[in-house]
C-alpha cells in the first residue's frame, strides 16, 4: 500500500526529503544534564552528543524539529536513529535501550506526520525508519599493522540491524532507510537484516539506499565508486538509491548525474550545504544551494531529494520551492547485463570484449589452492589470485 502510494506520487513529482537533525538539535545548545534528564540523571558515563537518546529525555525537542521540516515542505521525514544499534550505543554504555530507542523515535516521527497528513490530505507525509552505517567497518581494518583484522563481523552488524528494524517498525515507520553508506559490506548486512525482519514479521515496506561519496576521488570510504557501489547493493529491490553527506551540491552533482543514468530505480540526494569550513560549519545558504539543486532537478537527476549536514528548514523549504512544478527523473529502460562490482564495476553485455576469468582461487579447481585454504595459509593463497589478476583476469572465481 505504502509503495503504491510512494510510486504513485514519485511518477507526479520530486518529493522532498527533510534536512539535517543534529543541525538543528546544535542550536539548542543542549547540556549534559538536557541529555540526561530524570531518567538517566545517574548514568555511569556521560551521555552529552548522544543526540537519539533525545528521542527518551527531550522528546519536545525531537517533536519541533519533525514539525520543522514538515512546515518546510517535506514529505518524508527520518527518525532520530542514527545511532540507535547496540553498536553505535556501546559508546555511551546504552546498548539495552536501543529497541526503545528506535520504537520511540519512530512513534515521535509518526505523530508528526500524522499531523501535518490531516492538515494536507492531498500531500501526505510519511516516515523514514534510518538505519545508520555504525561505527564500525566490515571491510576495513581498524589496525593498519594488521590489514586482515576486523572489530566487528558480519552477524554482528545482522542482529544489531534487526533489533533496530524491529523497533522501527513497531513505532510505525513507512519506509526503511540505510543512509550514509561507507561500508556496502555493513549495508549488505543491513538490507540482509531488513529481509529477515520482514520475512518474520510478514510485512513488506519500501526500502531506500543511500550512499556516501567521501571525497574528490568520487569513491566510498571503502573504495567503490558509485555505479560499482549501485551494482553491489541493486539486488536489494530497493525504492531509490541515493547518495548523501560529505560533499555538497558543487561536488556531489557528477556522482548524482552517473546515478541517474544507471539507476533502474527512483534517484535520492541529500548532500550537505556545502564543505564544512574551518570551524567544522556549512556555509552554504539556503538559496545557493536551492539554485544548485533546482539545476540538478532540470537536468532530470532526481525523484528525491533533501539534505544533510549544515541544512535547516530554511534549506528544505528552498529547495521545495526550488523543484516544485519541475518533472521529476524519469525511469531509464536499461538493457539486460551481466553488471558485476569490485571497487570498479564491470559490465559484460554484446559489446564486451573477451572477459578472461581466473580460475585457480578455488579448491575444487586447484589443489595448491586447497592446500594453502587448509592450512590457513591466506596470504600465499591471496598471492594466488593477485598472480592471476597481473595475469589479465577481470574476474576471479
Amino acid at each position: 500500500m505504502i509503495t503504491q502510494q510512494l510510486t504513485q506520487a514519485l511518477a507526479k513529482r520530486i518529493l522532498v526529503l527533510d534536512g539535517a537533525m543534529g543541525t538543528m538539535i546544535q542550536q539548542y545548545q543542549l547540556a549534559e544534564e538536557d541529555y540526561r534528564g530524570e531518567r538517566f540523571a545517574h548514568w555511569q558515563c556521560d551521555v552529552k552528543g548522544n543526540n537519539d537518546l533525545l528521542v527518551l529525555t527531550q522528546p519536545q525537542i525531537i517533536t519541533e524539529i519533525h514539525n520543522a521540516y514538515f512546515e518546510a515542505g517535506a514529505d518524508i521525514v527520518e527518525t532520530n536513529t542514527f545511532n540507535a544499534t547496540s553498536i553505535a550505543m556501546a559508546d555511551y554504555q546504552m546498548e539495552g535501550l536501543c529497541a526503545e530507542l528506535n520504537e520511540e523515535a519512530a512513534k515521535l516521527a509518526r505523530a508528526c506526520a500524522d499531523k501535518w497528513s490531516a492538515l494536507t490530505p492531498d500531500k501526505p507525509r510519511y516516515v523514514a525508519g534510518v538505519l545508520g552505517p555504525t561505527n564500525r567497518t566490515a571491510s576495513i581494518s581498524p589496525d593498519v599493522n594488521d590489514p586482515a583484522f576486523r572489530n566487528i563481523s558480519f552477524d554482528t552488524l545482522v542482529m544489531a540491524y534487526r533489533e533496530a528494524i524491529r523497533g522501527l517498525i513497531k513505532g510505525g515507520v513507512d519506509l526503511i532507510m540505510v543512509e550514509t553508506i561507507f561500508d556496502t559490506l555493513n549495508a549488505k548486512a543491513a538490507i540482509f537484516a531488513i529481509k529477515c525482519e520482514f520475512d518474520s514479521l510478514n510485512i513488506e515496506l519500501p526500502v531506500m539506499i543511500s550512499g556516501t561519496i567521501t571525497d574528490a576521488s568520487g569513491r566510498t570510504l571503502t573504495g567503490q565508486t558509485t555505479e560499482a557501489f549501485y551494482h553491489s547493493l541493486r539486488h536489494a529491490d530497493a525504492l531509490s538509491f541515493g547518495l548523501n553527506c560529505a560533499l555538497g551540491p558543487k561536488e556531489l552533482r557528477q556522482y548524482i548525474q552517473t546515478l541517474s543514468q544507471i539507476s533502474e530505480t527512483y534517484v535520492s540526494a541529500h548532500p550537505n550545504a556545502g564543505l564544512p569550513n574551518a570551524f567544522g560549519g556549512y556555509d552554504l545558504d539556503a538559496s545557493e544551494m536551492a539554485e544548485q539543486i533546482k539545476e540538478w532537478a532540470q537536468a532530470g537527476f532526481l525523484n528525491i531529494v533533501g539534505g544533510c549536514c549544515g541544512t535547516t528548514p530554511a534549506h528544505i523549504q528552498a529547495i521545495a520551492q526550488a523543484v516544485d512544478g519541475i518533472a521529476p527523473r524519469t525511469l531509464p529502460v536499461i538493457k539486460k547485463a551481466c553488471r558485476l562490482s569490485g571497487l570498479e564495476p564491470l559490465v559484460i553485455d554484446d559489446n564486451s570484449l573477451f572477459v578472461n576469468v581466473g580460475e585457480r582461487t578455488n579448491v575444487t579447481g586447484s589443489a595448491k589452492f586447497k592446500r594453502l585454504i587448509k592450512e590457513g595459509n591466506y596470504q600465499e593463497a591471496l598471492d594466488v589470485a593477485r598472480q592471476q589478476v597481473e595475469n589479465g583476469a577481470q574476474i576471479i572465481d
